[in-house]
This record gives C-alpha cells, structure tokens and sequence, in this order.
C-alpha cells in the first residue's frame, strides 16, 4: 500500500504539537506499518509503549507488525529484490542523527601530557582536599531510595576532605563526633545523643558540604531537607511531609537528617500567628521530641544563614540546642577552591596559593565566581585572537578586579547581633570573630 507523504508529514507535525496524544501515534504507526515501513512504525508504538509499557492497543499493533513464522530477533524474510531492512532504513529518514564514534579523552590527554605547560605553580594536589567547602557539587555515594519523594545517600566524604576549617573540625570532633563514635564512653558518662547541631554563618561558605561530611565520618546514611521539600500548598499536607521524612530516617538509621535554610522551615511562630506554617513548626518539634523513642541512629543538623530568625522553641536543649559557626574559608580552603573549580578548565601556570592570599574574606560562591570571570575573559580574547589560548595567572587577577567579597550584607546584620541581641552568650563566637577583624 502506498503511503501518501504529505499525509504522513501532516500527522507527524500534528504529533510534534500533541506528543502526549496516544492515539494520533498509533494511527500512524498502524499506517506506516501497512505501508510496509515496519520499522518506522515501531518506532512510534516505542514511543507509547515508553510512557504506558501495559498499553494494549500498542502491544497488539507490535503483535501485527511482527512477520509470521518468525520471532522478534530473527531476520525478516523478503522477496527477491527486496531491499533489506538496514537499506530500507539508511533510505528513510529516522528524524535523528547517528550517533558520533566515541573519543578516547585519556590517550588524547596522554599524548598532549608533554605539550601542554604546567596547570598549576607549585606542588599541584591533584585530586587531594577537592572535597571544597562552600561548593554545592553533585553528592558523592550512590542514593538509595528511602521512600517515594524523599531519598537517602551513602557518602563516602571524610572531614579529611574538607580543606581547611580547623576550627570547624575541632568543634565538631569534640563537641559532635566523639561522643557517636564512642558508645561505651558515652554510656560510661551518661552522655545523652538527644539534641542536634545547628550551623549557622555566612551564605556560600560550605554548611551543606560540612554537612555532608559529617554523614560520610558517621558512617551514616544522609537525608538533605529544604524548604521546598516540606512545603506544599494542600492543607495537612506540608505535616504529614515532615513526619515522612522523619519516617525515612527512622528506618535507615544511622541516619542524618539535614535541615538547611531551617530559619525558612522552623521561623518564629510569633511571626507566623494567622499563617499555615505555624502548623508546620509543631509538627517538626514534635518529630525532634518523639516521645517514643523511635530518634535512636537519627542524627540531627540543621543549617541557616540567619539563626537569629529561628523559633526559640527549636533551640532548647534536646533539639538543636548546639549551635556551630561556620565562617568564610581560610587560606588553605581558598587555595583548595581554586583548584576545584579550575580542575577541568584549560588553565596554564596559576598560582592558587597567591590567589588565595588575595581573597581574603572571600566565600565559596565568590571564589566560583572569580574562576567563571577568568573564564569568559579568556574565552572572548580567544574569539578575537581567532584560536583559543589558555587561561592564566593574569587573568585570574583580572577577575579579582570586578569581582568583589559579597559577605558585606551579612556580616552587617551579625554586627547587630552580636552587639544588642547576644542573650545567653549564644552568639559569642560570632562577636570574637567580628573584633578579631576589627569589626566590631
């Protein structure tokens, strides 16, 4: 049977503009399959049966469209002269291109190893401390899925890998770690594992990716919660989301469960009287009380930019009754930073110990963002140069130029703090850095 091409091309616009309209698909697949274009008109039931695999129109039109006598993987029989399928399909168009020949990256690497100058001046690290506070790369570990929205990681991060932070780590090994990894000790002295950690500093300074390796020190699964995540616009529902969550972790115990932007999920309910999200609070204190005992293996973290904004009620001893000040990198982590978000980038001679001595007061994001404006710099020289070069020191320098430390904002508000609002002496860390830097 003969197939009209325009009638084909007109269903096949209509298709592009209807993909989701299972029927006008398999109209033309049973069309294109009585016209003896068997292959293409696979193609199409494919594509209903990828998004409904039990749709019994599309199996019974692959039944059809199977040759009698033989069986999926055997060849199709054909008269003489008939072209063969692989011909009949280089004729048609398929509507893709071929795949290209794969690229051998690591001989390409090999052979150039001897062309290419030095990346970095200096001892380069290679792959150690790449583990970079203050950055959000992709989670390290595979996931393991804890239910059907929320899903656990297993983390193979060490605090080891976070450069720099020697303070941070110190804090968190004696006042945090310690007490976990020891459990005769800890009954020994009757030390409690009620109660969580609360981070709290300036943005883009690597809560989240201390975080994370504190999960990988622990042995424990990890469960990161946002704000998005809890919220929904259905009534009952954001609560019942908390408690899931909670859920989740209770049963892949050793379990943390990460609470960033928590200033977002636990505000204080005085500001929140005639709102949906006072619910919201309650039901997270009661998830952190948990009179039933059921918390044992779920390790508490939570982290804010501004603590100052979360409900007292969230800070009793118990829940996160232990708060962490997490500050910009020093001069170990920038240098760090440097590296990693230089490490796939076609960099020549770059000194990141100098560049890290340049930043000072410089966060994470900030860093990222100096080594994407050395980028661009580089790129449209190449452009005018007419051939691509390699990014260096001096535009590195450059960039530092127009980019500038974006802490400022912050570091205003916790001066405040710190000087009218530090009750209790809960914000005394924060108050020593600020007149160490002659802030306060």
């Amino acid at each position: 049977m003969e197939l009209d091409p325009k009638l084909v091309a007109s269903l096949r616009r209509a298709i592009d503009a209807m993909p989701d309209d299972t029927e006008l698909r398999l109209h033309l697949a049973a069309l294109l399959i009585g016209a003896g274009q068997r292959h293409e008109g696979i193609r199409e039931v494919g594509a209903v049966l990828q998004a409904d695999p039990a749709n019994a129109a599309a199996l019974a039109l692959i039944a059809t469209a199977q040759p009698a006598g033989t069986q999926p993987d055997e060849p199709e029989t054909r008269a003489e002269g008939e072209p063969t399928p692989a011909a009949r399909a280089e004729a048609e168009p398929t509507g893709s291109p071929p795949p290209a020949p794969d690229f051998d990256w690591n001989a390409a690497e090999s052979q150039l190893a001897d062309v290419l100058g030095p990346r970095f001046v200096g001892p380069d690290s290679g792959s150690e401390h790449l583990g970079i506070a203050g950055d959000s790369a992709a989670p390290q570990g595979s996931g393991e899925s804890g239910s059907r929205a929320f899903d656990v990681e297993h983390l193979r991060l060490r605090l080891a890998d976070v450069a720099g932070m020697t303070d941070v780590k110190q804090r968190l090994e004696a006042g945090f770690l310690a007490p976990m990894r020891n459990p005769e000790l800890r009954k020994l002295y009757g030390k409690s594992l009620r109660g969580g950690l609360l981070m709290y500093g300036p943005p883009g300074c690597g809560k989240t990716f201390v975080a994370r390796a504190v999960a990988g020190e622990l042995g424990a699964r990890f469960l990161a919660v946002s704000f998005a995540d809890i919220v929904d616009s259905m009534l009952g529902q954001s609560e019942r989301n908390i408690h899931e969550i909670f859920e989740v972790a209770r049963k892949n115990a050793p379990c943390v469960v990460f609470l960033d932007e928590v200033d977002a999920i636990g505000q204080k309910r005085t500001h929140l009287r005639h709102t949906p999200m006072r619910a919201v609070v309650n039901q997270l204190l009661l998830e952190l009380d948990d009179v039933t005992g059921g918390n044992e293996g779920v390790f508490l973290l939570a982290a804010t930019n501004h603590p100052w904004d979360v409900d007292s009620a969230l800070r009793r001893p118990g829940r996160f009754d232990r708060m962490l000040l997490v500050l910009p990198p020093d001069q170990a982590a920038r240098a760090a930073i440097f590296r990693y978000h230089l490490r796939d980038r076609p960099v020549e001679r770059v000194d990141p110990e100098r560049l890290a001595k340049l930043t000072d007061g410089y966060s994470g994001a900030d860093i990222a963002h100096v080594c994407e404006s050395a980028a661009e710099l580089a790129l449209l020289d190449s452009v005018r140069r007419g051939e691509p070069r390699m990014i260096g020191q001096a535009d590195l320098e450059a960039a530092l130029g127009d980019v500038r430390p974006s802490l400022s904002p912050w570091f205003d508000a916790a001066r405040n703090v710190a000087l009218f609002a530090n009750e209790g002496g809960a914000y005394d860390d924060l108050a020593a850095y600020l007149k160490k830097r002659r802030m306060l």
